[in-house]
């Protein structure tokens, strides 16, 4: 079959369908993608992918939507796909809009991934509103409806978005990240971790939503022997508020213990080197940075959301804390820090419950099984 996998950025592309992408290649299908074009299509065009450059903007704005509309439908009448799946809010619709306008002879079928609802998201009553109305039209065309999250797959069937979803969860390959004694040595030593430091380590895109006001105040609050690193930047098309004068309020408050590590390639080192994993996110679909986490050994502290609700039980691979608040969030920090025999117990336990429900291999046969590949 010809497929094309369809979603907003390279980043996204690289990071969450290039699995899905080699994992279909090898059941013997031709996969094309299609995003914006980006730096980080680096990795997957090196492997062969053929990757058709799509003028996408993560925006309400009608006309760069339209625009991006009328490059796919050009894409889907030139290509004659046998099967277009789209991925998240805004390039999901279009993806599915266009194939169904360019639909002939039954061809091609339609699938979605939910990565997260737009309308379970803090914001303005009628964004959430216009987002609730495109989910549930574009659910009328949608052949096969995935989700990463059970509780989002709950959500689609409550609300009649889709009669049929189904939680497939996200993965990560366990060979790549695991406990690693060497390359925690060498990373310690890198970065300048001492002996008694408790490195709690954060890996996200630098965005308001991803919690790092509540971060860094709480991190602020603790003693010395915790240190913080940020892993990411952020990316061109993000919007919101500009993290910059947080960073550098929390970097002359915080000197050296905090540590901005950029966007690296190399971090399941940088999790192996690690002691606790923060996601204090606003919002989530169903994180992969945990997940990482969790397979390299790492107790998860996370907010009591959509997502690592399902991922982390709380007391046993991680604490959850609400969202938006530093208090609870400095305590659940602080706790763990002070008590190296049980983020030694919470991680591995995490590390079980990941090898179970999250590797890669797993999640990735499932969704080709139910995408009929």
């Amino acid at each position: 079959m010809k497929v094309a996998q369809v979603i907003n950025v390279d980043f996204a592309l690289r990071h969450f369908l290039l699995p899905l992408m080699r994992g279909a290649r090898e059941r013997g299908h031709e996969v094309v993608g299609l995003c914006a074009e980006g730096p980080l299509l680096d990795l997957p065009r090196a492997e062969g992918f053929r990757i058709i450059p799509v003028p996408m903007a993560r925006s309400l704005n009608p006309v760069a939507q339209y625009r991006a509309f009328r490059a796919l439908l050009r894409i889907f009448r030139a290509e004659d796909f046998d099967l277009v799946q789209g991925h998240m809010p805004i390039s999901g619709v279009l993806a599915r809009l266009a194939a169904r306008v360019a639909r002939q002879r039954g061809r091609p079928r339609i699938a979605y991934t939910c990565h997260g609802f737009l309308f379970n998201q803090p914001g303005p009553w009628w964004r959430r509103a216009l987002s609730f109305g495109l989910e549930f039209g574009a659910g009328r065309i949608t052949d096969t409806y995935l989700t990463v999250s059970a509780e989002e797959a709950g959500d689609a069937r409550r609300l009649g978005i889709h009669p049929r979803p189904v939680a497939v969860g996200n993965g990560r390959d366990p060979a790549i990240f695991h406990p690693d004694p060497a390359a925690r040595a060498a990373v310690r030593a890198e970065l300048g971790a001492r002996q008694g430091d408790c490195v709690i380590i954060a890996v996200s895109r630098l965005v308001r939503h991803k919690g790092y006001p509540e971060l860094l105040a709480a991190v602020r609050a603790l003693p010395p022997p915790c240190v913080l690193w940020v892993v990411g930047d952020r990316l061109p098309s993000d919007h919101g508020e500009d993290m910059e004068p947080l960073f550098a309020a929390a970097a002359a408050a915080l000197g050296p213990r905090l540590r901005r590590l950029g966007y690296r390639t190399d971090v399941p080192r940088l999790l192996a080197a690690a002691d606790v994993f923060a996601l204090p996110s606003h919002f989530e679909g169903l994180p992969m940075s945990v997940i990482e986490a969790m397979l390299c050994g790492l107790p998860v502290v996370a907010t009591d959301i959509r997502g690592p609700r399902e991922m982390v039980l709380d007391g046993e691979t991680g604490l959850l804390v609400p969202p938006a608040t530093v208090d609870p969030l400095a305590a659940a920090l602080q706790d763990l820090a002070g008590d190296p025999g049980r983020r030694a117990r919470m991680g591995e336990a995490g590390r079980q419950r990941a090898l179970e429900h999250y590797t890669e291999q797993k999640v990735v046969g499932r969704t080709l099984d139910l995408l009929g590949l």
